[in-house]
């Protein structure tokens, strides 16, 4: 379908609430996978649909509301997902539809404003402040958003429209789906207060759980909580920022260039694996992936983390910084192989393993300094001829003799 620009769209919809001063909008594409695929499957709308992988130990990438009803969720494991709904289709994903859908919905937000920040490929932030002469009010923007996305794509998305990020996040995920919600710089409070703690940016399982011993189970309770005693409880800056959102305080601006912080990869294993040796080719080949992704996006970083989850679902994840930042795949999977040993699980039962960079920079701003006497590794020069080799051949021209010998293991199994 043709682009159209989004010009003269008239009134605010009459949503009965004053957006003046709300200038935040966050869209957030409603079961965004599910309804790509659902384009091409509609005798399957209305119901319960699980897009993820249908064989193996996968996890729910997307799920329809549906399938919601029924406890389903993202990053479910699909095991878990298919007994609580037995009778829902489970599709498996198309990387390549979702992110051209998703660069056409990015193409909508930036026809109406610059200040634009991705969150993902299914939402963003938008500050249309500068807008408002030409298209109109907040929520008259909104609602072009919502149609225009519908007609271009046939999907839908929420939004939420308020004075803050942290307050048009929350009225998004509150009209879903399929909704538009202003939340008024005088209602803020009102809003907030009666929501449960949990709705809070920072509280995770752990803080929600230690709020709750302290008696605080909604966002209005932790507003009444004297500051002082929130950051006894939970340090100085958590207590403090807690406190500052229970009242709707967020200064942060929405940022249009917000660079990648970490750039990783990880993989579910068919069944528990406590073999060392297959948990390091594993390493191996995620160090590869990730060093790949750094080179292509012209990244070098200086942590490596690796996750490292048991077959009870337990988590734990090691990192350590390096002397110089590096994109070469040998210098991450020699770190990610130290920090799997260091942490005692080389004859536990893993389910998944990942690798990730952190602090990342520009290549082209990092240098390295050779110590005297040292010489050049050259993995560099091998792993960006084999990035020209992989993308003239194909994903598997160039490998790693353990990768090689591990996929030859497999065929003769």
């Amino acid at each position: 379908m043709a682009r159209k620009q989004i010009t003269g769209i008239g009134p605010a919809p009459r949503t009965g609430a004053d957006d003046t001063g709300c200038p935040i909008l966050h869209v957030d594409m409603d079961a965004f996978f599910a309804s790509v695929e659902l384009l091409e499957r509609p005798e399957l709308r209305g119901r319960p649909v699980i897009v993820g992988s249908p064989a193996g130990r996968g996890v729910v990438l997307s799920a329809t509301y549906e399938a919601r009803a029924f406890g389903v969720h993202s990053a479910m494991p699909m095991s878990r997902a298919r007994r609580l709904c037995p009778q829902a289709t489970v599709i498996p994903p198309s990387h390549g539809k979702y992110s051209e859908v998703s660069r056409g919905v990015m193409e909508i937000f930036h026809s109406i404003t610059p200040m634009v920040e991705p969150i993902a490929s299914d939402e963003a932030f938008l500050d249309v402040g500068g807008a408002l002469r030409r298209l109109g009010p907040p929520a008259a923007i909104a609602a072009a958003i919502r149609a225009e996305v519908l007609e271009r794509f046939g999907i839908t998305c929420s939004v939420g429209v308020a004075g803050s990020k942290f307050v048009a996040k929350l009225a998004s995920k509150q009209c879903k789906p399929d909704g538009l919600l202003v939340v008024p710089r005088e209602e803020v409070v009102a809003f907030l207060h009666p929501l449960p703690v949990s709705a809070l940016w920072g509280v995770g399982e752990r803080t929600e759980q230690a709020l709750v011993r302290l008696g605080i189970r909604t966002v209005g309770d932790l507003a009444r909580v004297p500051v002082a005693t929130l950051q006894r409880e939970l340090g100085p800056s958590a207590g403090g920022h807690l406190a500052a959102l229970a009242w709707g305080r967020d200064e942060r601006q929405v940022s249009p260039h917000v660079p990648d912080k970490s750039i990783g990869n990880e993989e579910t294993f068919a069944a528990d694996v406590d073999d060392p040796e297959i948990i390091k080719r594993e390493l191996l080949r995620l160090s590869e992936r990730v060093a790949a992704r750094m080179r292509k996006g012209g990244h070098v970083g200086r942590t490596v983390s690796v996750k490292l989850r048991r077959a009870d679902f337990s988590t734990i994840t090691r990192s350590r910084t390096l002397p110089e930042p590096t994109d070469v795949a040998q210098e991450i999977f020699a770190t990610a192989c130290e920090l799997y040993h260091a942490a005692g699980l080389e004859r536990v039962r893993l389910r998944l393993v990942g690798v990730r960079m952190e602090n990342l920079r520009p290549a082209d701003s990092a240098s390295r300094q050779l110590t005297l006497g040292e010489r050049e590794t050259g993995w560099r020069e091998a792993e960006q001829a084999m990035d020209r080799a992989i993308r003239r051949f194909g994903p598997d021209a160039v490998l790693p003799a353990s990768l090689v010998r591990g996929k030859l293991d497999e065929m003769e199994a």
